[in-house]
C-alpha cells in the first residue's frame, strides 16, 4: 500500500505520519511531498528516513492514496491531477468541501457514503468535524433543529507561525511574523478567517454549512461564533442544541457515552470536563457539562472538545483512508 503525504513537512503534514505510525497503518511504501524548497529533504517514519519529492515524481510513483494537507490553492491545482492518475485524495484544505461532487466525510457520521468513483474526498473543518461527531447519535434519536456554537480554538489551527506568535509574545520577543491582526497572548479574538458581508467569519460560515453536507440534512439551523484563544492543544465549543423531540439527560449521557469516538468526562461535583489540556495528543471527542438549557422546551447545552491538528485534520483524514481500506475502495 503505497502512501503519499503531500505537505509533509507542516504542522498537520507532521502529525498525519505520527497517525500513520501510531495506528499502524498498512504503508509498504511512504513517499512525502512538499514543495520545491522542500524536495531533498528528509523526513523521519517508524524510524527510517524518507526523502521528499515533488509533485510529478508524487504522482509517477502511482501511490493508492494521498493526503493533502498542502492549502487549498494546492490541492485545486494538483488534486484533479492526482485523481486523474487514479490516485484517491484525501483533502484535508477548504479547496473541495462545499463542492456538490465531491464527499466531506467524518467517519463516524457519513463514511458509508463513499464509493470507488470518489478519487478526491474533503476532510471538514476542524471545529466542523469535532461537532458534527457528538451530534451524530443525537440527531438520530432527538433530530435536531438548531445548534447554537461557540468556539474557543487553538492558535495551532493557524500553523506554526501563529504557534511562534504567541511564544514570542509570552516572552517579550518581537522577532517573528504577526499572523494575527492583535496580540494573542492574554487576549481573545473574535475573528478566525476573513469577514464575509453578512458579518459572519468564512470560518463560522464552514461551521453552517459543511454541518448540513456532514450530516445530509439540509433542516439543520446552524450559527456559530468563532473565536481564537491563547492556548495549544485543542478546539473548545460551547454548543446549544435544540431538538424536536423531548430527551431525558440520563438517555443523553448514554447515547454520548456509547457513540464511537465520544468521552464522556462529566462530573462537574469532581471538576471533571473536557479541557484542551487533556484532550491533546488524544484522538477521540470529549464531551462534558452536559445539561439542559432551562430557558426553552426540547434543548441541550454541552461542552465539547478534540486535539484540532489530530481528530480536527490528520486523525480524520486517516481514518477516511482505514474505511477506503477495509471497503475495498481502492
Amino acid at each position: 500500500m503505497k502512501i503519499a503525504v503531500v505537505g509533509a513537512t507542516g504542522l498537520v503534514g507532521s502529525e498525519i505520519l505520527k497517525v500513520l505510525e501510531e495506528r499502524n497503518f498498512p504503508v509498504t511504501e511512504l513517499i512525502p511531498v512538499a514543495s520545491a524548497r522542500s524536495v531533498g529533504k528528509q523526513v523521519s517514519f517508524k524510524g527510517k528516513e524518507y526523502t521528499i519529492v515533488g509533485f510529478d515524481d508524487a504522482i509517477k510513483a502511482k501511490p493508492a492514496i494521498a493526503i493533502f494537507s498542502a492549502g487549498g490553492s494546492t490541492s485545486l491545482e494538483l488534486a484533479p491531477k492526482f485523481a486523474e492518475a487514479g490516485i484517491t485524495v484525501v483533502d484535508n484544505s477548504s479547496a473541495w468541501r462545499m463542492d456538490p461532487t465531491k464527499p466531506l466525510i467524518v467517519p463516524e457520521v457519513n463514511a458509508d457514503v463513499l464509493t470507488a468513483a470518489d478519487k478526491i474526498i474533503a476532510n471538514p473543518n476542524c471545529s466542523t468535524i469535532q461537532m458534527v461527531v457528538a451530534l451524530k447519535p443525537l440527531h438520530d434519536r432527538y433530530k435536531i433543529r438548531r445548534v447554537v456554537v461557540s468556539t474557543y480554538q487553538s492558535v495551532t489551527g493557524t500553523g506554526k507561525a501563529a504557534v511562534d506568535q504567541l511564544f514570542a509574545e509570552r516572552e517579550g520577543r518581537t522577532d517573528v511574523e504577526k499572523v494575527y491582526p492583535h496580540p494573542i497572548d492574554l487576549n481573545v479574538l473574535p475573528h478566525i478567517d476573513v469577514f464575509l458581508d453578512n458579518g459572519y467569519t468564512k470560518e463560522e460560515m464552514k461551521m453552517v454549512n459543511e454541518t448540513k453536507k456532514i450530516m445530509g440534512d439540509d433542516s439543520i439551523r446552524v450559527t456559530a461564533t468563532t473565536v481564537r484563544i491563547p492556548t495549544i492543544g485543542g478546539h473548545s465549543e460551547a454548543i446549544n442544541v435544540e431538538f424536536a423531540e423531548e430527551f431525558e439527560l440520563a438517555d443523553v449521557v448514554e447515547l454520548l457515552s456509547n457513540a464511537e469516538g465520544v468521552v464522556v468526562q462529566d462530573d462537574p461535583a469532581n471538576k471533571i470536563y473536557p479541557m484542551p489540556l487533556t484532550a491533546h495528543g488524544r484522538d477521540e471527542v470529549f464531551v462534558g457539562r452536559i445539561r439542559r438549557d432551562e430557558t426553552q422546551p426540547k434543548t441541550l447545552n454541552f461542552w465539547c472538545v478534540a486535539d484540532n491538528l489530530r481528530k480536527g485534520a490528520a486523525t480524520n483524514a486517516v481514518q477516511i483512508a482505514e474505511y477506503l481500506i477495509a471497503k475495498g475502495l481502492v
